[in-house]
């Protein structure tokens, strides 16, 4: 049986840009079209909708924004924010994905081997997940989440060393899957690392927008960072973050190297080291995402003692990274994305006291969706 490819309209008004969006998703296979700006992408989307659009949110004639909010409200397709790395850049792609958009990527970086190999298995990678991702589009109106509570003022240095600790991962749909998670914490809440794939150069914005959301603190992670109680370290977009143990206390390490599971930031690279270094003091939690990163660093948490949570489909804007930790035999309970909050405070905070049996609620066994 034949697939028809993917088709995808790239929307820049940079020409090297467009064609290297032809040549970089060409070589994967999937089907480009090009657009300079929003009023002939709309054209052409009138000729042959496209799967996916890849954006570009600063254009002379019309912004990318404009145009995203359009699109939602008139004719939703998945779109794929594809901007630049400076600081205006970042924030606006982060105002995106509250506009709809399901994910956000660098501009493909040329002129190295190694780089455009990357650019282009990152590139590709959402691409397809965007494709097979369940829209959200936001009521028009609607006002952004403000924090839930007044914080307290914390001294300088947040809450005490993490004694257990919570691991998170997310990809497609995981920003404002994060933002309601870890808005619904309270400010004592155990310390989180979490690895969300976003390109470097996007993520200290990132972190800015939780922490001004949500009860706890919220920063990008540097390499020496100690886990604390009421705060949450982000993996820096392009780099692996580990916990690692020293003198009693639980730190980050954040390094460079190869992709790993297609990643980096990788969930696998994570939540391995938590099992060596954590074991069954910790929580992991795998949210949203295309693929498979995640699936056997989770196991290896729940094999060192962990619990280990999963998003459900229903919730999920793309179900691949939950369902492929479920299929590994990762997974502990698969819960809707309202109700993990709750579970992963309850069972750290369970574990914390020795009494993990009062940890979870009630939920139906993990199971995988052939979805």
């Amino acid at each position: 049986m034949n697939v028809r490819p993917l088709r995808v309209l790239a929307v820049d008004d940079s020409a090297v840009v467009r064609q290297a969006m032809i040549g970089v998703l060409g070589s994967a296979g999937i089907d480009v079209a090009t657009a300079a700006d929003p009023l002939i992408a709309r054209r052409k989307i009138a000729a042959a909708r496209p799967d996916v659009i890849l954006l570009d949110l600063e254009m002379p004639r019309e912004d990318g924004l404009s145009f995203l909010r359009e699109l939602m409200a008139r004719d939703p397709i998945p779109v794929v924010i594809c901007s630049c790395h400076s600081t205006r850049g970042s924030q606006v792609a982060l105002e995106a994905l509250d506009e709809g958009a399901v994910d956000v990527v660098a501009k493909p970086r040329l002129g190295v081997r190694e780089f455009v190999q990357e650019s282009a298995t990152l590139l590709a990678d959402a691409v397809r997940a965007a494709a097979s991702a369940r829209l959200r589009v936001p009521s028009r109106g609607a006002l952004p989440s403000p924090r839930m509570a007044p914080r307290a003022a914390a001294p300088p240095e947040d809450g005490a060393p993490a004694r257990t600790l919570i691991a998170i991962a997310a990809s497609t749909g995981g920003p404002q899957a994060l933002l309601e998670v870890l808005g619904a914490l309270p400010a004592d809440a155990p310390g989180l690392v979490v690895v969300q794939h976003m390109p470097g150069g996007f993520t200290t914005a990132f972190a800015d927008h939780l922490d001004a959301r949500c009860r706890i603190r919220v920063r990008e992670a540097a390499d020496g960072d100690v886990v604390r109680d009421g705060l949450a370290l982000i993996a820096p977009g392009g780099l692996h973050v580990e916990v690692a143990r020293r003198r009693g206390q639980f730190v980050v390490e954040v390094s460079s190297g190869p992709l790993v599971s297609h990643h980096r930031p990788s969930a696998d690279v994570l939540f391995r080291s938590v099992a060596r270094m954590v074991g069954a003091d910790a929580v992991g939690v795998i949210l949203t995402g295309m693929g498979n990163d995640g699936a056997a660093g989770l196991r290896a948490m729940r094999e060192a003692g962990a619990t280990t949570l999963a998003q459900d489909e229903a919730s999920c804007v793309v179900f691949g990274m939950p369902r492929e930790a479920v299929r590994n035999g990762a997974v502990d309970r698969t819960l809707p994305l309202s109700a993990l909050a709750p579970a992963m405070l309850g069972s750290a905070r369970a574990r914390r006291s020795g009494s993990e049996t009062a940890a979870l609620p009630a939920a139906a066994p993990a199971a995988a969706s052939s979805g």
